[in-house]
């Protein structure tokens, strides 16, 4: 039988291990993209990964939501987090933009999400309200991510019309997504509320798939990055977003991705050997600090 403070321990881990996941987004990109093209890469894992918390429903005999209007926003925002965000950032990879120009582009989220907090949200309310030391936080922290991505500029990059409108559609998504969830998602069994939202982004996504002509190979890495990416990234990675877009201000928990680039940099580098420069080690603590300025700023109770 776990203790309250073991409880309390593994939500305090959760950006972590969060971040941990998350990370792993581009490297296995790096092993699945050159095997099959984005969307059809995507539909694949959304459905698997569908059939997997469908299974683990009904073994566990979980509710689902009742009302219509549940349904409704968490469809919404499984379109929005899975179809739009992950389908704009494999979108752009794939068309030729380097991991560094849609790191930075899609790193403005937090920044885009304050901004959108501070001039929407209720200011009544605590967590609707972006301090001044949550300012300094965002903006240390968008420092560190440009340092730490830097270096990936011009390294192959193809800035095209097409892939800029991906990594803009990722995400105007992924910042949408956030704040709605954050206002209209009320409480729901994470099992249920994640197949819901991995069913829309199926739907949304499938008819896509026709305009794609390049054939899927199943090589042992294309089905490595297809068994991580419905294991790790959507049963764990994507769940734990959900439940720390419930339980947090919108504003702390997207600062968390500005995290990604710099553990995505030491996963490279002990992955594939990829160079850690001071660059990256002082845009890395930049970050680290800046984000540690925004969640530090949040009452206990958001």
């Amino acid at each position: 039988m776990s203790s309250p403070g073991s409880g309390s321990a593994l939500i305090r881990a959760m950006p972590v291990v969060f971040v941990l996941i998350w990370s792993t987004g581009f490297i296995v990109a790096k092993y699945g993209l050159p095997y099959a093209p984005p969307l059809t890469f995507l539909s694949i894992r959304y459905a698997l990964s569908l059939l997997c918390f469908v299974a683990w429903i009904a073994l566990a005999r979980v509710a689902w939501p009742q009302s219509r209007a549940q349904w409704l926003h968490l469809g919404v925002t499984g379109i929005l987090i899975h179809a739009g965000y992950l389908g704009g950032v494999w979108s752009a990879i794939k068309g030729g933009m380097g991991s560094g120009l849609s790191a930075l582009i899609v790193g403005l989220q937090p920044v885009l999400t304050a901004v959108w907090v501070s001039r929407m949200g209720d200011a009544r309310k605590s967590e609707n309200r972006v301090s001044a030391r949550q300012w300094l936080g965002l903006g240390m922290g968008l420092a560190g991510l440009l340092l730490v991505v830097s270096r990936k500029f011009g390294a192959g990059d193809e800035a095209t019309p097409y892939t800029l409108l991906c990594a803009v559609v990722a995400l105007l998504s992924i910042t949408a997504g956030t704040l709605y969830q954050k206002r209209f998602v009320k409480a729901a069994d994470v099992r249920s509320a994640n197949a819901i939202q991995l069913g829309a982004a199926l739907l949304v996504t499938l008819p896509f798939v026709f305009f794609e002509h390049e054939a899927v190979q199943w090589t042992p890495g294309f089905v490595g990055a297809l068994a991580w990416s419905v294991l790790a990234l959507t049963l764990g990675g994507s769940s734990l977003l959900y439940m720390l877009i419930q339980r947090g201000a919108a504003t702390a928990v997207t600062s968390l991705l500005y995290l990604v680039p710099p553990t995505t940099a030491l996963m490279a580098w002990l992955l594939f050997g990829e160079a850690i420069t001071v660059v990256t080690v002082l845009g890395t603590a930049l970050t680290a600090l800046g984000v540690w300025l925004v969640v530090r700023s949040v009452p206990r109770s958001a």
